[in-house]
């Protein structure tokens, strides 16, 4: 069976063609950055006309990469939510219309169930059950995957995510947008050990996040560093940036292996746009490997959104029988263990 897989839930138009759950056919992205870059952040009513705009386009790129046509999709899959309603409703009408006209399945995804799933493109998938550590600019959430379509929620942020942490610090350093990647970059030649960011732990044995007190702290120590109040001269940016990120990665890490002791699994999947920062991976897997843990981790072109991962959990659903009719509607939240 071959699946169209949309997804429209931020700032990407993405398709994607998937032949039988897990062989890719075609994945096309068209990224809104340099839209939003000037807003230091992503605009809803912007994103959504720029989704009018590329939806046709994109999915026709899709079928072309794939040498494929409409008359050889099986079946079409979009993303309901959690996002931004605006665009949601772009991709989950374009899905309504395709459906009804080639009269083909229809079925709703959740955002975040297509990020779990989409290690499943990568050659080796992990044995069930694991647990899934999601970290976006929307979401940071631990999760047991017990099978496809099982999911219970360890943990999730209080406040902020971490990617949205991540944006509002490269702000606030006058990096620009998208903050992540520039984050990244930046502490490459900082000293991580430099500032002795707080780690919110939270309660004993809760694998919650929250980022909301670190990103204080970040601002306050920025504030009196420009003002030359900082108490030691030679702290430089970089150093502010790497010191930030080895603090939120010091949080997800710890809190997935304790997610890990707790369940008693052995096997941990990394997704998410976050998933794609190279320090994460490489701590991440020392931390793993020392536990004596298998880390799945996939590819940085399925980490961020994308139609594939999409079209994988829509084939999942799809042929345990599950169809969504043309009431379908975008849910801005989205709680993954209510699908």
């Amino acid at each position: 069976m071959i699946i169209l897989g949309i997804d429209t839930s931020c700032d990407d138009t993405c398709a994607a063609l998937i032949e039988d759950g897990h062989r890719l056919l075609s994945n096309v992205v068209n990224t809104q950055v340099i839209v939003h870059r000037r807003y230091g952040g992503v605009v809803p009513e912007l994103a959504s006309r720029e989704h009018i705009r590329n939806i046709v386009p994109v999915v026709r790129e899709a079928l072309g990469k794939a040498g494929l046509n409409n008359k050889d999709i099986g079946a079409i899959a979009v993303t309901v939510g959690p996002g931004l309603v605006g665009a949601l409703l772009v991709g989950i009408h374009f899905a309504k219309a395709y459906s009804y006209a080639s009269n083909i399945p229809l079925v709703g995804v959740n955002h975040l169930e297509g990020h779990i799933l989409s290690i499943f493109l990568e050659k080796g998938s992990p044995p069930f059950p694991f647990v899934a550590l999601t970290v976006s600019g929307g979401h940071t959430n631990i999760y047991l995957v017990r099978g496809f379509g099982d999911y219970t929620v360890l943990g999730q942020t209080l406040d902020d995510a971490a990617g949205e942490a991540f944006d509002k610090i490269a702000k606030l350093l006058e990096l620009g947008y998208p903050g992540g990647p520039l984050i990244e970059e930046l502490s490459a030649t900082g000293r991580p050990e430099a500032i002795d960011f707080p780690r919110a732990y939270l309660s004993k044995d809760s694998l919650d996040f929250s980022f909301s007190g670190l990103k204080t702290a970040v601002a306050l120590y920025v504030k009196k560093w420009r003002d030359h109040k900082a108490g030691d001269n030679k702290i430089k940016i970089a150093d502010i940036a790497a010191s930030f990120q080895a603090a939120v990665i010091d949080i997800l890490i710890d809190k997935v292996i304790a997610a890990t002791a707790q369940v008693g699994v052995k096997s941990v999947v990394l997704a998410g746009g976050v998933a794609r920062n190279n320090h994460l991976r490489r701590k991440l897997q020392e931390m793993m490997t020392s536990e004596g843990i298998d880390l799945y981790v996939s590819s940085p072109e399925f980490c961020t959104d994308n139609g594939a991962m999409i079209a994988v959990a829509g084939y999942h659903r799809i042929i345990k029988g599950q169809r969504s009719d043309l009431t379908l509607d975008a849910r801005s939240r989205f709680p993954l263990d209510q699908i």
